[in-house]
């Protein structure tokens, strides 16, 4: 699949001008955003033409954060030789990533949103027994055991 933005617009953010070792990073960090991206937002988007413009720009900023600090350092000291990293990433460190908020940006751009949802349950093999409206059936059926009346049916109130 194609990435969602290309390295010209990539170099246009830099503040330096890449060399050919540099272009290849960059373009692995393209192509690593783009499919995290995807894979957040949920979304295929095959053409990226068509996926929302902000998509790009999330692609690009996380790219330019790797290409900016690609070891992923969060602390350096220039006395001590101090260099530190973010317990957060952890093992990710200096991969192209996306903060909380760019991943829920980019859930909201993919249209799928995490929260609660309804599933209806049923067990193994059930049968679903149609009911007269307005009528419960009865727990335990015996051979002459009718319907309890309900009457919530708008139809037939009483």
């Amino acid at each position: 699949m194609a990435d969602f933005a290309t390295l010209d617009e990539l170099k246009a953010r830099l503040h330096w001008t890449l060399d050919s070792d540099e272009e290849r990073i960059a373009t692995a960090a393209l192509e690593d955003a783009s499919d995290l991206a995807r894979h957040y937002a949920r979304r295929e988007w095959p053409d990226p033409t068509k996926a929302p413009r902000l998509v790009r720009t999330l692609v690009l900023k996380a790219c330019r954060r790797h290409m900016t600090n690609p070891d992923g350092y969060t602390q350096s000291r220039a006395g001590d030789e101090s260099l530190a990293w973010s317990d957060e990433a952890a093992e990710d460190a200096g991969s192209v990533e996306f903060t909380a908020e760019e991943r829920n940006l980019l859930a909201a751009l993919g249209g799928k949103q995490t929260g609660f949802t309804s599933v209806a349950v049923s067990a193994w093999n059930s049968v679903q027994r149609p009911v007269a409206v307005g009528l419960v059936p009865v727990a335990q059926p015996t051979p002459d055991a009718k319907p309890f009346p309900y009457y919530a049916d708008p139809e037939e109130p009483w």
